[in-house]
């Protein structure tokens, strides 16, 4: 709003602004129109105060109603209507938030970004995915580089089965922008998401169908387990490509360190857990080869891992994943030690 006369009190809120109306309707040929101008700012600059006041009483129907009647008196100033918006957030009136963001969309508001994630998590808490995915993936599509949308956008579309089409997305945004550290970051992100779902299944399966296993129902096991295994080591190795060409770009990217060790660290796990859980004394050859192979993969993973703690040494998630590498290599020295900094970190 430009700059305004100083505030007034006005206890005859509607008799002025009935005043206001009628002075405007009067003035057909402009003779008053500097007056009636400051009358205007006058009667906004009130409800602007009021509707602040309200609003920091936690009075926030009343803010709305205030920054309302601010934004009827100036219809294209972005800050009424952004106040307006905001007030009814707060009120939970998510219609009415909605209607004033949808406002501002296409204005020169200079926080876009984050109104089209406020709009998401508006028709989010409403349960309406269909558009809170609406506004992330507009969203994106006006700030690529936007994190926070890119994420939010993941995240719906893999609650709503619409992964593969992010991906599309990604992909397609990497091509335009090749040098883009955080479009590889969420295309790797996003292949996790879709190994962790098929760990999901893998998990339902050993506990349906893994416990006490004898000689004879293991061939039936394995003939189920092994085809998601491959197809979630497939989708590791998709998301581990992603964070190394993050990586390539910017080397000290800690989420993507971070994410890089975990997509070549769970491949490692399962290896492991494969030999010490299915192979039996008789397959002593075979078991030794797969630990051997196991201790390849984890060694894979222990550069990242590393630096990802390097980077930030008092992440818990860094810390426990390079635990669990101590662990699968048979250090328990350090396995203990990497315990310890984990127990100290603040609660």
């Amino acid at each position: 709003m430009r700059d305004t006369i100083p505030a007034k009190t006005l206890p005859l809120y509607a008799t002025a602004e009935e005043a206001l109306k009628n002075a405007i309707a009067a003035d057909a040929a402009g003779e008053n129109k500097a007056i009636i101008s400051e009358a205007k700012t006058s009667l906004a600059q009130y409800q602007l105060n009021k509707g602040i006041k309200d609003f920091q009483a936690k009075s926030y129907d009343e803010a709305y109603k205030a920054f309302n009647n601010y934004q009827t008196l100036f219809p294209e100033d972005t800050t009424a209507i952004y106040y307006t918006g905001l007030a009814a957030v707060q009120a939970k009136n998510f219609p009415a938030a909605l209607t004033n963001y949808n406002k501002l969309l296409p204005s020169k508001f200079s926080k876009k970004e984050s109104i089209y994630l406020d709009m998401s998590t508006i028709a989010l808490q409403q349960n309406d995915t269909t558009n809170a995915l609406k506004y992330a993936s507009e969203g994106v599509e006006k700030f690529p580089s936007n994190s926070d949308l890119r994420r939010r956008e993941i995240e719906i579309s893999l609650q709503t089965g619409k992964a593969q089409e992010v991906v599309g997305k990604i992909q397609a945004a990497i091509a335009n922008d090749p040098k883009n550290k955080t479009l590889y970051y969420y295309a790797g992100l996003t292949y996790t998401s879709f190994g962790n779902s098929i760990a999901d299944e893998i998990y339902k399966l050993k506990k349906a169908d893994g416990g006490n296993l004898k000689e004879s129902t293991l061939p039936a096991f394995l003939a189920k387990l092994t085809p998601l295994q491959t197809k979630k080591d497939d989708y590791m190795s998709k998301a581990a490509e992603m964070y190394k060409k993050a990586l390539e770009i910017d080397p000290n990217y800690y989420e993507a360190n971070l994410n890089l060790g975990y997509a070549l660290l769970s491949p490692a796990i399962d290896t492991y857990n494969y030999a010490n859980n299915y192979l039996p004394a008789s397959k002593q050859k075979e078991y030794n080869a797969t630990l051997a192979k196991a201790t390849t993969m984890f060694d894979a993973a222990k550069p990242y891992l590393l630096k990802a703690v390097e980077l930030k040494p008092t992440s818990a998630d860094a810390l426990r994943n390079l635990k669990n590498y101590y662990l699968g290599t048979r250090n328990t020295t350090e396995a203990n030690a990497i315990q310890k900094q984990i127990d100290a970190l603040p609660k």
